[in-house]
C-alpha cells in the first residue's frame, strides 16, 4: 500500500473577479467549438516574451485547466513557468480594454509594455 497522499495544488495564475468576468463574456461570444480561452507566453516583443489569449478548441495534453463559472482558462504548458503566481486582470479605461498582469516572475518589461523579460 502506498504511503502517498494526493492535495490539490493552487493554480498556477489567480484570476481577478472581472478577469472571470472578461472570460465569461468572450465565452458567450465565442465560436461554437470553442471550449475556452488559453493564456500563453509565445516569444515576441522588444523584452522577449508577450501575453496572448486566445480561443481554443482543444485541451493539450500538459495545459492546466482553471474552471471559472463563466468559462475554462488554459494555460499552456509550455508558459506555466513564466505565469507561476501570477495574477490575472480585466482592466478598462476611457482609452483602452484589456487583460494585465500582476508577474512575480517578470524581471523587465518593454517601454509600450508588450513584453516582458523573465
Amino acid at each position: 500500500m502506498s504511503d502517498v497522499k494526493s492535495r490539490t495544488l493552487p493554480a498556477a495564475v489567480t484570476l481577478t473577479p472581472r478577469a472571470e468576468a472578461r472570460i465569461a463574456a468572450l465565452m458567450a461570444d465565442a465560436p461554437a467549438d470553442a471550449i475556452g480561452v488559453k493564456l500563453s507566453t509565445p516569444r515576441r516583443g522588444c523584452s522577449g516574451l508577450a501575453y496572448s489569449v486566445d480561443y481554443v478548441t482543444e485541451e493539450a495534453k500538459f495545459d492546466e485547466k482553471i474552471v471559472t463559472p463563466g468559462g475554462t482558462l488554459f494555460i499552456d504548458g509550455a508558459s506555466i513557468l513564466y505565469l507561476v503566481g501570477s495574477t490575472m486582470d480585466w482592466v478598462e479605461d476611457d482609452f483602452s480594454a484589456g487583460f494585465v498582469f500582476a508577474n512575480p516572475n517578470a524581471k523587465g518589461a518593454c517601454g509600450c509594455g508588450e513584453s516582458f523579460t523573465v
